[in-house]
């Protein structure tokens, strides 16, 4: 008798684990759509939806969308720092070798579209340890960025405070050009 009522509790007891089980995984699964839905728009609202609409959208290596026409939209550039980013095939090529510390030599233009703006780096080195803290540390507001081959950046100023287009990162592999969109949202000029 003992071993029957054990044998229906235990029965009951996986029954509820596994209706416990269930509801978790449908709750999981309700609430990853939901998140999927953000993480696609925000992708998509870091450029201009002629390129974002069709693009393959792409969050920590995981496709959430595909896309057709060789741009790929991501919602944030470096982990949670709510910065999205839509490339070209270029950029992305860019962004993997800067990503496993790789030497890449731009060959044709790139285009990188960042309408949301950035978090801040240093402007001279990707790399940098703690690019908030760096002397050189740039935010930006709504910008394109255009890798080209490094003869082409010649005679661009450096300089993000001079006023137009300028190099960031301009002694690495990863040079390319910043084109500011608007003046909202940019730090100011170091203090001297």
């Amino acid at each position: 008798m003992f071993g029957r009522l054990s044998d229906n509790n235990e029965r009951t007891m996986k029954l509820k684990h596994m209706s416990w089980l269930l509801l978790m995984v449908t709750a999981a699964q309700s609430s990853w759509a939901d998140n999927h839905a953000e993480l696609i728009a925000q992708a998509r609202s870091a450029a201009p939806d002629l390129i974002s609409a069709d693009a393959t959208v792409v969050y920590r290596g995981k496709v959430l969308a595909e896309g057709t026409n060789g741009w790929t939209c991501m919602p944030e550039t470096l982990p949670d720092d709510n910065a999205p980013m839509c490339n070209d095939a270029v950029w992305m090529e860019l962004m993997a070798a800067m990503g496993a510390g790789e030497s890449y030599t731009v060959k044709k233009l790139g285009i990188s579209y960042m309408l949301q703006g950035d978090a801040g780096v240093s402007n001279s080195d990707p790399a940098h340890p703690d690019g908030v803290n760096a002397p050189d540390f740039i935010k930006e507001g709504a910008h394109l960025m255009i890798a080209l081959p490094r003869e082409m950046l010649e005679g661009i100023t450096d300089d993000p405070h001079a006023g137009g287009p300028y190099v960031m990162w301009g002694d690495t592999p990863y040079a390319h050009i910043m084109v500011p969109l608007e003046d909202e949202n940019r730090s100011p000029p170091p203090a001297d």
